[in-house]
């Protein structure tokens, strides 16, 4: 499958179907999600937002222009609407038949429609508030993130997340859903694509609806797996951004061999965040797994810097894979080794919270000058959690 990964808090509900007898013939209801509950003081609104840049075609469909869908996740009064789904109907199935599939399941047996988040349609924006841009992994949906950003929406941040048109499902406005359509499987271009959409959005911030809650004086940015390497590449090119954090991504063109990208070369004089798992580290290459571009990253970052490590995680334990992969197949009695080689072995709740503390951590030092001692050296509230 397409770059699986994702580490977040969600306790999955088996609604009915675990205690109901179903005909033969009848097919089982498909197993909702839960969201682990933002522990910020705000309450939480979102808009999907419908992007054209006129000035560039689409490098994968050049008969059109690039379009974009961006959420706007805003800090809110209490009160509003319905709490918006995890997914738009006509994608959801396809996302979450990606996840199903790999760990066994048949088809439509997750379900992400009916998976409710904890932004409420229509809410009322309250406040103006620093600025974080997200991007997915490499294949996958902006929506994979929804745990860590709502979290962070909930602390006081305006969190601008962007689906790379091409490389995972997305729905435009009317229900028009723009398939897989990459070419090619070779990063850099795929890289200067995302780089490319990045700077589009940075640039129409403040045109977007919220704009009177964003202060673009104070814009973060974080990523996970190709995700993070398009965050730091965007801040070699790009002031704007303050301050970054890589998800579990190498910031090179291959992997575990590549050649390295300008940012592993150069480093950054402004602070960034390496949080990776098991051997996704900046140390010198001890095992395959051990990456060459964080080494180098580490050697010529000039800015703040810090390597976390979660060593029993896995590469998917940086999107929402942590939680879904693990109780699906605990309620559908799955096989292991799947999720093991999704998420690892760590424990969910403890990797979501630690992942939340240590992302608002970095972003509450920087972007709202408020000293964090987390970031200072390993804390016994998240044993999990390593400083390399």
């Amino acid at each position: 499958m397409t770059t699986i990964g994702r580490r977040t808090l969600l306790t999955v509900v088996a609604g009915s179907l675990a205690a109901t007898t179903l005909p033969a013939a009848a097919t089982p209801l498909p197993t909702k999600l839960v969201l682990p509950a933002p522990t910020g003081a705000y309450a939480i609104g979102v808009r999907e937002v419908h992007l054209v840049d006129n000035s560039r075609p689409d490098p994968w469909r050049p008969e059109r222009r690039r379009e974009l869908m961006v959420s706007i996740w805003y800090p809110a009064r209490p009160g509003g609407g319905a709490r918006v789904p995890y997914a738009p109907s006509q994608v959801a199935k396809p996302l979450a038949d990606e996840l199903g599939t790999y760990l066994g399941l048949a088809p439509g047996r997750v379900d992400y429609a009916g998976t409710p988040t904890h932004a409420r349609a229509g809410a009322v924006a309250i406040g103006r508030h620093p600025v974080l841009l997200y991007s997915p992994g490499f294949g996958t949906s902006r929506l994979l993130g929804t745990a860590q950003v709502e979290e962070l929406t909930s602390r006081g941040y305006v969190v601008v997340t962007i689906d790379h048109t091409g490389e995972a499902p997305v729905e435009f406005p009317g229900g028009r859903v723009v398939p897989v359509q990459l070419p090619t499987d070779e990063l850099r271009p795929v890289l200067d694509v995302r780089l490319a959409d990045i700077r589009f959005v940075l640039n129409g911030l403040g045109r977007l609806p919220f704009a009177g809650s964003m202060d673009l004086r104070r814009i973060g940015m974080f990523g996970y797996s190709l995700g993070g390497f398009a965050a730091a590449e965007t801040m070699r090119t790009d002031r704007r951004v303050a301050v970054g954090v890589n998800l579990d991504g190498a910031m090179q063109y291959g992997f575990p061999v590549g050649e390295l990208s300008e940012v592993a070369k150069r480093g950054l004089d402004r602070p960034f965040l390496l949080f990776g798992a098991a051997e996704h580290s900046r140390l010198p290459i001890t095992g395959d797994l051990n990456d060459p571009s964080w080494t180098s990253f580490w050697a010529n970052q000039r800015g703040w810097k810090l390597n976390l490590s979660i060593p029993a995680g896995a590469h998917g334990s940086f999107a929402d894979y942590q939680v879904f992969a693990p109780k699906l197949a605990k309620i559908h009695d799955l096989e292991p080794k799947p999720v093991a080689d999704l998420v690892g072995l760590v424990n969910p709740a403890q990797s979501v919270a630690a992942q939340r503390a240590y992302l608002a951590a970095a972003f509450d030092q920087f972007l709202k000058h408020r000293p964090q001692p987390l970031l200072r050296k390993e804390s016994p509230r998240f044993p999990i959690v390593k400083f390399v």
